[in-house]
């Protein structure tokens, strides 16, 4: 594709991403959710973080049917190709691949975007963003980029035809060239967009929380491309709507998923100044949002979560000797409770924001019904003033 081509591509993502931020949101649903969000409630507030979205969506025969994307997350937008950030990473249950993970581990350093898609184009986006790094700006000191890209991914099969191999070294292009702060897209868009949690159509979703570590402010946001679960287990505000809702089955004549066989991928930013050991442990707490929506993470479901924080770039410029401030453990509930908090409602964001989605073989996934959910919201007394 010519340099034309991905320009029209993010400008087509970057629509997309206007038109699904414009959709209504869990809150203005009246789901009720504690903490306080940012003013975009979108892991955007914390600033610096860019984020990208293509979304593939077409049916080039009968046979084939293209439902599917990839989601950049730059940690600090363009900077990112320069400046490392602090992270850490955890894995509740390992049936997926997030790639990068072993340097996270042993460096503590997060260096580029964070990429989100389908499970057979990880490697396809791997190495696209190695490309595009060369592409972007000057080789480190041996003459080329060493770079061990973050790629994360989620399995599409039942919407995507996912053996076609749909997502191209341009649309990943397109999606870190089109990286921006701001309104973030939900539901069937990006990496998200074959995606099915809880036997809803499902997706991305994200959320903020702002909080308080002695007089200082900070943001924790975070960003989910939820592909999980089971119906039964579905609790959202503490409600048991899968129950609720049994009818509302992905179609009507297949039977309940008896296993968790899906997947997500969480990824948690944050402003507060954190080493890697302590955005270890908020990577950690991201699994307790999940389980808050009813998740138990299956034998079968990818579970895996990475969390950075933007702080410290002074201390990640390549000097011989550095130094970085962090917050004292003793000080880190409120950012611990931020990362729960926010984990919960962007997964529930990402299933409010989705649509029905026919796909591949005539499947078809039925996103939650908005009436449903607030008729029984209201029977359990949990409805708010959305």
């Amino acid at each position: 594709m010519s340099r034309a081509g991905a320009l029209a591509l993010g400008v087509l993502a970057l629509i997309a991403q206007a038109a699904h931020a414009a959709q209504p949101r869990a809150r203005e649903l009246g789901v009720p959710f504690d903490g306080t969000p940012g003013p975009l409630n979108a892991i955007t507030d914390v600033a610096g973080v860019a984020v990208g979205e293509v979304t593939l969506i077409s049916d080039p025969d009968p046979a084939h049917a293209v439902r599917t994307g990839v989601t950049a997350i730059l940690p600090r937008g363009h900077d990112s190709l320069d400046v490392p950030v602090f992270a850490g990473w955890f894995s509740l249950n390992g049936n997926g691949e997030m790639t990068g993970t072993a340097w996270i581990e042993e460096s503590g350093q997060l260096e580029g975007p964070v990429m989100l898609t389908s499970t057979h184009s990880v490697g396809t986006v791997r190495d696209a963003v190695i490309a595009w790094r060369v592409a972007q700006g000057r080789p480190d000191p041996s003459g080329y980029w060493w770079s061990l890209p973050v790629v994360a991914e989620t399995w599409d099969g039942y919407l995507n035809d996912v053996n076609g191999f749909h997502v191209r070294p341009e649309h990943v292009a397109a999606a870190l060239d089109g990286a921006r702060g701001g309104p973030v897209g939900e539901g069937s868009v990006g990496g998200g967009t074959g995606m099915i949690c809880h036997e809803f159509k499902c997706g991305t979703g994200t959320a903020s929380r702002v909080v308080a570590v002695g007089k200082a402010p900070y943001t924790v946001g975070v960003l989910v491309q939820a592909n999980y679960g089971v119906r039964d287990t579905l609790r959202i505000a503490g409600v048991p709507v899968g129950h609720e809702l049994r009818e509302h089955r992905i179609k009507d004549d297949e039977p309940a998923a008896a296993t968790d066989t899906g997947s997500i991928i969480i990824v948690v930013a944050t402003d507060a100044p954190l080493l890697p050991q302590q955005l270890k442990r908020l990577a950690r707490r991201a699994a307790l949002g999940l389980a808050r929506n009813g998740s138990y993470a299956g034998n079968g479901s990818g579970d895996l979560f990475v969390a950075f924080s933007t702080a410290n770039a002074d201390a990640l410029r390549g000097r011989v000797h550095n130094s970085a401030g962090f917050i004292g453990n003793d000080y880190l509930d409120p950012l611990l409770l931020a990362t729960v908090e926010s984990t919960e409602e962007a997964i529930v964001n990402a299933m409010v924001a989705a649509r029905d989605m026919s796909g591949q073989d005539g499947h078809v996934a039925t996103a939650l019904p908005h009436e449903a959910l607030r008729r029984v919201l209201k029977r359990y007394g949990r409805l708010g003033g959305g």
